[in-house]
């Protein structure tokens, strides 16, 4: 079973290197549907599991220079405080009753879901923006919608450990269009590893973390997440998110039904 762990985390991390999402969106329901782990376990386990992994990605876009940092302390001011309310919350209504077991459930399934809408018109929603500047926000309006942009996602993540790729990266199209896609790609990856650490220490906390399942799944997903960087450019990215858009929709409907 190890073994598989291992696996599993290579084939998530390769595709996380080829496409720059799904790590969380893949990996969740991979545990819960593959290995039958307890969904609250299964998003703890995945919050460490990203939370160590983006580290890596942020010291390697902070040096290029492709983190807006005046943007990752707006998202984190929303994120970070409805990170902790929600690991509350969780402890409060408890992780591992069966009727929160298939809210978690429902909630990766409808995470899954806004990643699929993500990755298939983020770049027509730039578009868009772009060709109509007179809908863009700025100012005041602009920090408070990206405050309670980061409100979404901290309570998303924590529930269902998935948002903070795809999802994070498309609020972040839609209120900054003008951002270069390093910049929304190495923005998206620092604000995510103060939000994912929180988050999982407050499953740390409700006692949710797999630390056996982490360690196995991060010794995977290290040379995966190499070999995807190193392969990304070959392969055509239209391709790769048409392939992940098939994946999730498959795993959302199987969550559901």
């Amino acid at each position: 079973m190890t073994l598989s762990y291992v696996v599993s985390g290579f084939a998530v991390g390769l595709l996380v290197g080829l496409t720059g999402v799904g790590g969380g969106s893949l990996m969740t329901p991979l545990l819960t549907l593959l290995f039958g782990i307890h969904p609250s376990v299964a998003v703890g386990t995945d919050l460490a599991f990203a939370s160590a992994t983006k580290v890596a990605g942020t010291f390697a876009h902070r040096y290029s220079g492709n983190i807006r940092w005046d943007i990752v302390r707006k998202l984190c001011l929303g994120a970070l405080p409805a990170a902790i309310i929600t690991a509350l919350a969780l402890k409060h209504f408890g992780t591992v009753s069966p009727e929160m077991g298939q809210i978690i459930r429902y909630s990766i399934a409808g995470s899954v879901f806004l990643t699929v809408i993500a990755l298939l018109f983020k770049g027509k929603l730039q578009h868009w923006l772009n060709a109509h500047p007179e809908k863009q926000l700025s100012g005041t309006k602009l920090a408070t919608a990206t405050i309670v942009a980061g409100v979404v996602l901290g309570t998303l993540v924590t529930i269902s450990s998935i948002g903070a790729g795809a999802v994070g990266a498309t609020l972040l199209v839609l209120l900054y269009p003008r951002l270069t896609p390093a910049e929304v790609a190495g923005t998206d990856i620092a604000y995510a590893v103060p939000l994912t650490a929180i988050a999982a220490a407050g499953h740390w906390w409700l006692g949710s973390i797999d630390w056996a399942l982490l360690s196995a799944l991060l010794l995977g997903s290290v040379p995966g997440i190499t070999l995807g960087s190193l392969a990304a450019r070959k392969v055509p990215e239209k391709i790769l998110r048409a392939l992940l858009a098939v994946t999730l929709t498959s795993v959302a409907i199987k969550l559901v039904f």
